[in-house]
């Protein structure tokens, strides 16, 4: 698991963006899982997104659909049979503590509980890759916590989990690695260990770089070269 700040416009949702195929780079790669994206022909784009689980900040669930149905979408767009597609939301669904809420419309659940949807549906095809764009932007602190530990739980079992945040005590307290980016630059890649984060903190505003003192990966500059390796928790990944 690994967490990608920085100030706002940094590129902390482009990188994501190019890593979900939403965008691609104009310069450099992006290689995921060892595959280079910026070389993915576009008949070849559905399967590479269905290998990443998105989270979003705003849910973007469908709230004419009860609970279940808006888990099982990425499901019965690939295909999955019926009982397999029953079997596989339940699981999601009893992993983020909402099984009793399946019949529920999304518009009857609190904030927390539509993130968590969010988080069932994103995971329920089983990616290897999971990336959250600010996920807890709009919670109170103890549910943002809550959101993270699961996060951190899918991490532990080998899913490579990349999380945009600005929320700087949140990120200290989890302790996993830290991406900061400054307008489209990677300048600081570290894992904070004691109160030197807030220390750290500081260099997601830095004064301009020099020339070549930086790795662009927004869509509209060089991506460089971006890699994200799916590798259980504990590696370099």
């Amino acid at each position: 698991m690994a967490f990608v700040a920085g100030h706002s416009g940094a590129g902390k949702s482009t990188l994501l963006r190019l890593v979900a195929l939403m965008d691609r780079p104009t310069r450099g790669q992006i290689t995921v899982n060892d595959q280079n994206l910026a070389k993915t022909k576009a008949r070849h784009v559905p399967r590479v997104r269905r290998s990443v689980g998105m989270v979003f900040q705003d849910h973007r669930l469908l709230m004419d659909r009860s609970v279940f149905a808006n888990v099982a979408l990425p499901l019965e767009i690939a295909g999955c049979t019926r009982e397999e597609i029953g079997k596989r939301v339940r699981a999601a669904l009893d992993k983020v503590g909402l099984l009793a809420r399946e019949a529920s419309p999304p518009v009857t659940l609190s904030a927390g509980e539509q993130q968590r949807v969010g988080i069932a549906r994103a995971i329920v095809g089983k990616p290897p890759v999971l990336i959250a764009d600010e996920p807890t932007g709009n919670l109170d602190p103890m549910l943002s916590a809550e959101i993270m530990n699961l996060f951190a739980e899918f991490g532990q079992v080998g899913t490579t989990v990349l999380v945009a945040s600005h929320d700087l005590n949140l990120i200290k307290r989890m302790g996993k690695r830290v991406l900061v980016l400054d307008h489209g630059k990677l300048i600081d890649d570290f894992r904070p260990q004691t109160d030197n984060v807030v220390a750290r903190s500081a260099t997601i505003t830095p004064p301009p770089l020099r020339s070549g003192g930086g790795q662009e990966v927004g869509a509209k500059q060089d991506a460089g070269r971006s890699s994200l390796p799916s590798r259980p928790e504990g590696t370099s990944a």
